[in-house]
């Protein structure tokens, strides 16, 4: 266990958290690196989509997004170019229902459902047992991420991976998002989340899926719930069989995970993230000797900003991230 002096110095142009969480996501031009989806059915009678990028034989590096984010979010596309450049393959996962075809179940994915991304290591490890692998994920993946590596422990041939603005501990960060300007954040989240519901439930009946469209329409009436405490318990708690919101947010937060993960991992939070507290962030005797912790005065919620020309913005993550991941490929 490490704690990282950091590198990373935020952009004078961008010098508070919420500029440096809504500038890559409102402002930023999308890449569009050469993309090649495929389907996986799943166990279940579902699917997930996943965007491979590259080709060949190299190291291959599956990307999880964030909560309502998919293969096509900003700062996906922009470390599978730059990849790409550095000689690695990414292959996306979009999690359910967010490849832009809603999925067959009611169920679609949650800050702790880590049974896909198994599936999907599990698939490609299958296809290419000798490629060498890692994994990076961003926010509510990063939470799916640490998870799925503590819960697996020594059953996993990864080489590294690397979880960025995570929400370790889910109370605390449903909490921020009730307060201050981070209430911004949680209306525009919960929008998304209601309408996808919505339209869902319509999808489905559509398919003739009405037993599954029903336990839809059974959560009822969304318009009142305007907390993730409340749209948790309502929707994710009965979709998934917890008993209820807390126990959700327990089972499903990846801080006390930590422990058990012996995948090399670099762990980087902000201290100013605006969708959590630094409380959030771990104690270095939670973290097991193979995770790393860079934490960051600043940086905001994914965004991690830097460069001195407002015209010329540098998306360190994009640096960083690959720097890592090369770093534990040389010792393989």
């Amino acid at each position: 266990m490490m704690l990282i002096q950091s590198t990373f110095k935020p952009a004078w142009w961008l010098n508070n958290p919420h500029l440096q969480t809504l500038y890559p996501a409102l402002l930023r031009k999308p890449v569009n690196p050469v993309l090649k989806r495929e389907r996986l059915l799943t166990a279940d009678d579902d699917f997930i989509d996943i965007d491979f990028c590259g080709e060949g034989d190299q190291p291959l590096v599956i990307l999880l997004h964030g909560l309502t984010g998919s293969s096509q979010s900003v700062y996906i596309k922009g470390l599978q170019q730059v990849l790409l450049q550095q000689g690695l393959r990414s292959a996306a996962l979009n999690f359910r229902g967010c490849s832009g075809e809603y999925n067959h179940s009611s169920r679609c994915y949650h800050s702790g459902e880590t049974g896909d991304i198994d599936f999907l290591y599990r698939t490609l490890h299958a296809r290419e047992p000798d490629t060498k692998m890692a994994a990076v994920g961003f926010s509510l993946g990063g939470n799916v991420l640490l998870k799925w590596l503590g819960e697996q422990g020594d059953d996993l041939q990864l080489f590294a991976a690397t979880a960025v603005s995570v929400p370790l501990v889910l109370s605390a960060c449903a909490n921020k998002l009730d307060s201050g300007f981070s209430k911004l954040y949680r209306a525009s989240l919960l929008r998304e989340l209601k309408e996808y519901l919505h339209l869902k439930q319509q999808y489905l009946e559509s398919l003739g899926k009405t037993s599954e469209a029903e336990i839809i329409r059974q959560i009822g009436d969304l318009d009142n719930i305007n907390s993730f405490w409340q749209y948790d318990d309502r929707v994710i708690a009965q979709l998934y069989d917890f008993d209820n919101v807390e126990d959700y947010y327990q089972r499903s937060s990846s801080r006390q995970f930590l422990k058990a993960i012996t995948v090399p991992t670099l762990l980087i939070q902000a201290q100013d993230d605006p969708f959590m507290t630094p409380a959030v962030i771990p104690d270095v005797s939670e973290l097991s000797s193979s995770v790393l912790l860079e934490s960051t005065q600043a940086g905001g919620h994914v965004g991690f900003i830097t460069g001195n020309n407002p015209l010329q913005p540098q998306y360190w993550l994009e640096q960083r991230i690959p720097e890592f991941l090369q770093q534990q490929l040389n010792h393989v």
